[in-house]
Protein backbone atom coordinates (compact mmCIF):
# COMPACT_ATOMS: atom_id res chain seq x y z
CA UNK A 1 0.00 0.00 0.00
CA UNK A 2 1.56 3.45 -0.85
CA UNK A 3 0.81 6.06 1.70
CA UNK A 4 0.18 9.53 0.56
CA UNK A 5 -0.16 12.90 2.08
CA UNK A 6 -1.71 15.70 0.09
CA UNK A 7 -1.43 18.62 -0.02
CA UNK A 8 -4.21 21.55 -1.80
CA UNK A 9 -6.00 24.43 -0.28
CA UNK A 10 -8.81 24.08 -1.66
CA UNK A 11 -11.16 21.63 0.13
CA UNK A 12 -13.62 20.67 -2.24
CA UNK A 13 -10.80 19.96 -4.74
CA UNK A 14 -9.00 18.08 -1.63
CA UNK A 15 -11.82 16.25 -0.45
CA UNK A 16 -12.36 14.73 -4.45
CA UNK A 17 -8.97 13.75 -5.01
CA UNK A 18 -8.63 12.12 -1.59
CA UNK A 19 -12.06 10.43 -2.42
CA UNK A 20 -10.65 9.49 -6.00
CA UNK A 21 -7.42 8.50 -4.97
CA UNK A 22 -8.63 6.04 -2.39
CA UNK A 23 -10.46 4.36 -4.73
CA UNK A 24 -7.30 3.09 -5.91
CA UNK A 25 -6.22 -0.63 -4.10
CA UNK A 26 -2.61 0.29 -3.77
CA UNK A 27 -3.35 3.89 -2.92
CA UNK A 28 -4.07 5.12 0.78
CA UNK A 29 -4.56 9.14 1.74
CA UNK A 30 -2.72 9.39 5.42
CA UNK A 31 -2.74 13.25 5.63
CA UNK A 32 -4.45 15.40 3.81
CA UNK A 33 -3.63 19.55 5.29
CA UNK A 34 -4.63 22.65 3.24
CA UNK A 35 -1.48 24.98 4.28
CA UNK A 36 2.11 25.02 3.20
CA UNK A 37 3.40 25.73 6.80
CA UNK A 38 2.00 22.27 7.94
CA UNK A 39 3.05 19.94 5.08
CA UNK A 40 6.44 18.98 6.61
CA UNK A 41 5.02 18.56 10.65
CA UNK A 42 2.52 16.15 9.21
CA UNK A 43 5.08 14.29 6.92
CA UNK A 44 7.20 13.88 9.87
CA UNK A 45 4.45 12.61 11.48
CA UNK A 46 3.00 10.20 8.77
CA UNK A 47 5.93 9.05 6.98
CA UNK A 48 4.40 9.14 3.68
CA UNK A 49 5.73 7.30 0.74
CA UNK A 50 4.48 10.27 -1.60
CA UNK A 51 3.66 13.95 -1.07
CA UNK A 52 1.00 15.22 -3.63
CA UNK A 53 1.60 19.20 -3.33
CA UNK A 54 0.00 21.94 -4.98
CA UNK A 55 1.82 24.95 -5.12
CA UNK A 56 0.23 28.29 -4.36
CA UNK A 57 -0.75 27.58 -0.71
CA UNK A 58 -1.46 29.86 2.21
CA UNK A 59 2.46 29.87 4.21
CA UNK A 60 5.07 28.07 2.59
CA UNK A 61 4.44 27.19 -1.52
CA UNK A 62 4.30 23.38 -1.84
CA UNK A 63 8.08 24.26 -3.94
CA UNK A 64 9.46 25.34 -0.77
CA UNK A 65 7.85 22.49 1.09
CA UNK A 66 9.30 19.99 -1.05
CA UNK A 67 12.44 21.06 -0.24
CA UNK A 68 11.84 20.90 3.42
CA UNK A 69 10.92 17.28 2.10
CA UNK A 70 13.98 16.52 0.10
CA UNK A 71 16.56 17.64 3.60
CA UNK A 72 14.18 16.22 6.40
CA UNK A 73 12.60 13.26 4.60
CA UNK A 74 14.12 12.10 1.32
CA UNK A 75 12.50 8.92 1.34
CA UNK A 76 9.34 10.68 0.53
CA UNK A 77 8.76 11.35 -3.11
CA UNK A 78 7.00 14.68 -4.29
CA UNK A 79 4.92 15.05 -7.14
CA UNK A 80 3.51 18.62 -7.88
CA UNK A 81 0.10 18.73 -8.96
CA UNK A 82 -0.89 22.81 -9.89
CA UNK A 83 -3.62 24.77 -11.77
CA UNK A 84 -0.43 26.59 -13.01
CA UNK A 85 1.94 24.58 -15.31
CA UNK A 86 4.27 27.52 -15.77
CA UNK A 87 7.93 26.50 -17.18
CA UNK A 88 9.23 28.33 -14.43
CA UNK A 89 8.11 26.55 -11.30
CA UNK A 90 8.45 23.28 -13.16
CA UNK A 91 12.15 24.08 -13.29
CA UNK A 92 12.06 25.59 -9.61
CA UNK A 93 10.30 22.34 -9.00
CA UNK A 94 13.24 20.56 -10.17
CA UNK A 95 15.92 22.38 -8.49
CA UNK A 96 13.68 21.48 -5.01
CA UNK A 97 13.79 17.74 -5.31
CA UNK A 98 9.87 16.86 -7.07
CA UNK A 99 9.89 13.81 -8.98
CA UNK A 100 7.07 14.96 -10.85
CA UNK A 101 4.90 18.03 -11.97
CA UNK A 102 1.69 17.41 -13.03
CA UNK A 103 -0.99 20.01 -14.12
CA UNK A 104 -4.88 19.50 -12.61
CA UNK A 105 -6.64 19.24 -15.74
CA UNK A 106 -5.25 15.83 -16.58
CA UNK A 107 -7.52 12.01 -15.75
CA UNK A 108 -7.30 11.43 -12.23
CA UNK A 109 -6.24 7.81 -13.31
CA UNK A 110 -3.17 9.39 -14.98
CA UNK A 111 -2.03 10.98 -11.50
CA UNK A 112 -2.64 7.74 -9.78
CA UNK A 113 -0.18 6.28 -12.43
CA UNK A 114 2.41 8.97 -12.03
CA UNK A 115 2.16 8.16 -8.28
CA UNK A 116 3.29 4.53 -8.82
CA UNK A 117 5.58 5.90 -11.27
CA UNK A 118 7.21 8.32 -9.07
CA UNK A 119 7.57 5.68 -6.09
CA UNK A 120 9.37 3.68 -8.82
CA UNK A 121 12.10 5.78 -8.67
CA UNK A 122 10.72 7.34 -12.04
CA UNK A 123 10.68 11.43 -13.25
CA UNK A 124 6.82 12.29 -14.34
CA UNK A 125 5.92 15.79 -15.96
CA UNK A 126 3.69 16.84 -17.83
CA UNK A 127 5.02 16.81 -21.87
CA UNK A 128 3.80 20.00 -23.12
CA UNK A 129 5.19 21.90 -19.94
CA UNK A 130 8.69 20.10 -20.40
CA UNK A 131 9.05 21.14 -24.03
CA UNK A 132 7.59 24.82 -23.07
CA UNK A 133 10.63 25.20 -19.98
CA UNK A 134 12.77 24.20 -22.52
CA UNK A 135 12.25 26.71 -24.77
CA UNK A 136 11.51 29.55 -22.11
CA UNK A 137 15.26 28.62 -20.86
CA UNK A 138 16.27 29.71 -17.20
CA UNK A 139 15.45 31.95 -14.41
CA UNK A 140 17.25 35.51 -15.66
CA UNK A 141 16.45 36.82 -12.31
CA UNK A 142 18.77 36.82 -9.64
CA UNK A 143 17.56 35.44 -5.77
CA UNK A 144 17.85 39.34 -4.97
CA UNK A 145 15.84 40.78 -7.63
CA UNK A 146 12.82 38.04 -7.13
CA UNK A 147 12.71 38.77 -3.29
CA UNK A 148 12.59 42.92 -4.43
CA UNK A 149 10.04 42.10 -6.82
CA UNK A 150 8.21 39.96 -4.39
CA UNK A 151 8.27 42.55 -1.96
CA UNK A 152 6.64 45.24 -5.10
CA UNK A 153 3.67 43.17 -5.69
CA UNK A 154 1.16 44.78 -4.03
CA UNK A 155 2.05 47.78 -4.92
CA UNK A 156 4.45 48.80 -2.27
CA UNK A 157 6.75 51.88 -2.40
CA UNK A 158 10.60 51.66 -2.59
CA UNK A 159 10.66 52.72 1.17
CA UNK A 160 8.55 49.88 2.31
CA UNK A 161 10.14 47.41 -0.25
CA UNK A 162 13.78 48.34 1.36
CA UNK A 163 12.27 47.95 5.00
CA UNK A 164 11.10 44.25 4.11
CA UNK A 165 13.99 43.09 2.47
CA UNK A 166 16.82 44.94 4.55
CA UNK A 167 18.03 47.02 1.60
CA UNK A 168 18.87 50.90 1.43
CA UNK A 169 15.91 52.19 -1.12
CA UNK A 170 19.20 53.25 -3.89
CA UNK A 171 19.61 49.55 -3.99
CA UNK A 172 16.04 48.45 -3.60
CA UNK A 173 15.95 50.52 -7.00
CA UNK A 174 19.01 49.11 -8.99
CA UNK A 175 17.34 45.60 -8.38
CA UNK A 176 14.27 46.54 -9.46
CA UNK A 177 15.43 48.48 -12.77
CA UNK A 178 17.49 45.32 -13.17
CA UNK A 179 14.43 43.53 -12.97
CA UNK A 180 12.44 45.46 -15.28
CA UNK A 181 15.56 45.19 -17.52
CA UNK A 182 15.81 41.37 -17.54
CA UNK A 183 11.88 40.89 -18.52
CA UNK A 184 11.53 43.38 -20.76
CA UNK A 185 8.39 45.41 -19.49
CA UNK A 186 8.38 49.01 -18.33
CA UNK A 187 7.74 49.43 -15.04
CA UNK A 188 7.89 47.20 -11.55
CA UNK A 189 4.09 46.07 -11.63
CA UNK A 190 4.86 44.80 -15.22
CA UNK A 191 7.58 43.26 -14.23
CA UNK A 192 6.28 41.53 -11.48
CA UNK A 193 3.41 40.27 -13.87
CA UNK A 194 5.70 39.11 -16.35
CA UNK A 195 7.90 36.74 -13.66
CA UNK A 196 4.78 35.89 -12.04
CA UNK A 197 3.71 34.75 -15.74
CA UNK A 198 6.86 32.73 -15.99
CA UNK A 199 6.59 31.09 -12.78
CA UNK A 200 9.62 33.26 -11.61
CA UNK A 201 8.51 34.60 -8.59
Amino acid sequence: MTRVLLAEDQGMMRGALALLLGLEEDLEIVAQVGDGDEILPKALEVRPDVALLDIELPGRSGLDAAADLRSRLPGCRVLILTTFGRPGYLRRAMEAGASGFLVKDGPVEDLAAAIRRVLAGERVIDPALAAAALSAGPNPLTQRERDVLAAAVDGATVADIAAKVHLSPATVRNYLSAAIGKTCTRNRMEAVRAARQNGWL
